[in-house]
């Protein structure tokens, strides 16, 4: 399995645990945005710093990676109401 679909599931687990134990939506999502932008972010900079990867093939799976739970989050929320 690739890392970045790792990632991608990462993201998704933390979203689950996040509205399992946050009573509120808005709030759950809310905190999940933040904490997965960090470990996007933090995933990025190894990816750049440490793997060898330029920064404009790095920041596109950046964006995949923090775009697509983020997506999901939004969307979960919106139809929680």
């Amino acid at each position: 399995m690739s890392h970045t679909a790792i990632m991608l599931l990462a993201g998704v687990a933390l979203l689950a645990v996040l509205r399992l134990t946050i009573r509120y939506a808005a709030r759950a999502t809310r905190i999940f945005l933040i904490l997965w932008f960090v470990v996007a972010v933090g995933n990025l900079l190894v990816g750049v710093l440490y793997a060898g990867y330029g920064w404009a093939e790095e920041a596109m799976i950046g964006l995949l990676v923090f775009g697509v739970p983020a997506a999901i989050a939004l969307a979960a929320r919106r139809l929680a109401g």
